[in-house]
């Protein structure tokens, strides 16, 4: 299944969306508890699409990774931050995988200028080569892996729900994330936002994350306390710019549908615009961490809503046109 010739209408629109707007404070970002799930499911099921339906983005508390599992994925990230850049360059981002480290590489459509940031992107059947050793840093791998699977198992969980909301069987969307297929994309992102020197804010073009939408089904994002800055718009809203700041809490997940599960739902749930503002001169200049996966379905699954309102597409071939507007060049 190749995917269509035509450029994808999600970067027209996110060409369109780097002014800098205006915060409103009249919309909600959902709180969703996942507590005694099996017995819940249908209630949580609703909850989740109505908030997904409504805004796009919600979180999700008492939803079964321990804290101290968050804590310590934090500290081990921060750890691979903290490596001299020479030897972080020593595993650099492969573009065509989007695998590996990046320092100010990400480009986004939205603002032609490169994102402050460090990443580094695991993707577990192309990281050949891209894990720092032991030496280096002592048990960075196996800890990733053990989180990283946390987090497929919780993101599993979650798409069940819209699996029932649009008909499909309850195994659908992991079928389509199979973890033990050579095929699985689903990646876990480690980022790192530089901290911000106070006599470069309010710099035009300067964002810790240029507005965009994410290419999965669902991302899953852990922030730290104290360490804001993403704000999201939904599409509805593209004219008027108006951003809702969602703050971090370290009890809460913040998760939004991305494009790929927008395109499944025949476009019934909204992949909306977020981004990550530089802080403002009365907050904290200092580094911002955070863990992102994403839930992204096999190259080999085809992507094909109930209504078939789109043609179908590859995953593979979706992501690959996504990753491919969005880093400049190769490193």
């Amino acid at each position: 299944m190749t995917a269509n010739a035509s450029p994808l209408v999600e970067l027209h629109k996110e060409a369109r969306m780097g002014a800098a707007g205006a915060e409103t404070h009249h919309r909600e970002v959902r709180r969703i508890d996942l507590s005694d799930f099996e017995a819940r499911k249908a209630q949580i099921a609703e909850e989740l699409w109505n908030a997904s339906v409504d805004v796009g983005f919600f979180q999700i508390v008492n939803h079964g990774i321990p804290q101290a599992h968050v804590d310590h994925a934090f500290a081990t990230s921060a750890r691979f931050f903290d490596l001299p850049q020479a030897v972080k360059a020593q595993y650099p981002h492969n573009k065509a995988l989007n695998v590996g480290w990046e320092t100010k590489a990400q480009v986004r459509p939205s603002t032609g200028t490169p994102d402050q940031k460090e990443s580094y992107q695991i993707t577990r059947p192309h990281m050949t080569g891209l894990w720092p050793s032991e030496a280096e840093l002592p048990g960075f791998k196996p800890d990733m892996l053990t989180f990283e699977a946390e987090c497929w198992a919780l993101g599993m969980k979650v798409l069940s729900c819209f699996a029932y909301k649009l008909g499909f069987d309850p195994e659908f969307f992991t079928r389509a994330h199979h973890r033990d297929s050579p095929e699985y994309q689903s990646t876990l992102r480690l980022l790192h936002y530089f901290p911000v020197d106070a006599t470069t804010l309010g710099q035009p073009g300067l964002w810790r994350a240029g507005a965009h939408t994410d290419f999965d089904c669902l991302t899953l994002l852990f922030q730290r306390a104290g360490q804001g800055g993403l704000q999201v718009c939904p599409g509805k809203d593209m004219d008027s710019q108006a951003w809702t700041s969602v703050e971090p809490d370290d009890a809460a997940i913040t998760c939004n549908i991305g494009d790929m599960l927008m395109r499944w739902s025949d476009d019934q749930l909204p992949s909306n615009f977020h981004r990550v503002r530089c802080p403002l001169p009365n907050e904290y200049l200092g580094s911002r961490y955070t863990l992102a996966f994403f839930a992204q379905a096999n190259k080999d699954a085809v992507i094909e809503g109930p209504g078939k309102r789109h043609p179908p597409i590859s995953a593979g071939d979706y992501l690959r046109q996504r990753v491919a507007a969005n880093f400049a060049k190769p490193y």
